[in-house]
């Protein structure tokens, strides 16, 4: 439309332009050309579409939806069509709502949504949906997840690690909910968690109790292990010993002695050897400097 009406701005500038000229009146022949420039620039900026980075263009002439998308850029496009712009930057949907626990609780919790628009769904997006798409499509499907899984929960698993998993089976359900319309979820970030008055101290105690029982059985798993080691350590010690005891005989201990008396006696310190005084007959050494 907007193409027409320049057009004809255009037409009837011209025309008011030659007629200034042949009365000789300059004042009115530069206005009118100075429309007719206006009025073409704006004719033919009609046959350009530039679309923003992020974006995609929809080409809409008269109800024709064009299954091809613009890009970011310029781009050239029919002067009568209508060019409506998506974008396809990551967004974030946020969601303040009431759930249900599966003990049948109440819990407060703020979430969000991270999404995009495949840009090659923007044309059916546009055809089947609209503009206004996450609030048809993702809005509802996504509350509904929600409260469709954390009912399969206790308000304790919102409260402890399981929320990591909790939050994955959310995008698994919202991905299958969505995804086949031309929306892509990029994650679920669970921002604040408000559980009843006075749930949130026994889930604490409750966790404080297991930490201690788990940090009483690793102290009882390291009292027993070293328990073994000294058992293992002292078999080892007495296997040694029994050993050694069986290896010693009378004959044995005489043979040391009179070895241990040669190498006394070879001594500079040596001054009497008395022999055949000492127990079992070994030599006896008196006397030293």
């Amino acid at each position: 439309m907007l193409f027409i009406i320049a057009v004809l701005a255009a037409a009837i500038a011209i025309f008011v332009f030659f007629n200034a000229k042949k009365r000789f009146n300059k004042v009115e022949a530069n206005f009118a050309l100075g429309g007719f420039v206006i009025a073409l620039f704006i004719a033919i900026y009609q046959w350009i579409a530039v679309i923003p980075a992020g974006f995609v263009g929809v080409v809409d002439v008269f109800g024709n939806v064009s299954d091809l998308t613009l890009k970011a850029g310029i781009n050239f496009v029919n002067p009568f069509a209508n060019v409506e712009k998506f974008s396809i930057k990551t967004q974030e949907l946020k969601e303040d709502m009431k759930i249900p626990s599966k003990e049948g609780l109440t819990i407060q919790l703020e979430i969000s949504v991270l999404y995009h628009l495949n840009p090659e769904r923007a044309a059916d997006i546009y055809k089947t949906v609209g503009p206004n798409y996450s609030e048809i499509i993702l809005v509802p499907q996504f509350r509904s997840a929600v409260r469709g899984v954390t009912a399969k929960y206790d308000a304790r698993a919102l409260y402890t690690a399981e929320r990591e998993q909790l939050a994955k089976e959310i995008v698994q359900d919202i991905v299958s909910l969505v995804g086949n319309r031309g929306i892509s979820v990029e994650g679920v970030a669970m921002r604040q968690i408000i559980l009843p008055a006075g749930l949130t101290n026994s889930i604490e105690e409750k966790l404080k109790a297991e930490q201690e029982s788990q940090r009483m059985q690793f102290v009882l798993q390291k009292e027993q292990l070293e328990a073994d080691r000294k058992r293992i350590e002292a078999q080892g010690i007495a296997d040694f010993q029994k050993i050694v005891s069986q290896g010693i005989s009378d004959q044995l201990l005489k043979w040391k002695g009179i070895e241990a008396t040669e190498k006394l006696a070879g001594s500079n310190n040596t001054k009497i050897v008395v022999i055949g005084s000492g127990k079992d007959g070994l030599p006896l050494i008196l006397g030293g400097n």
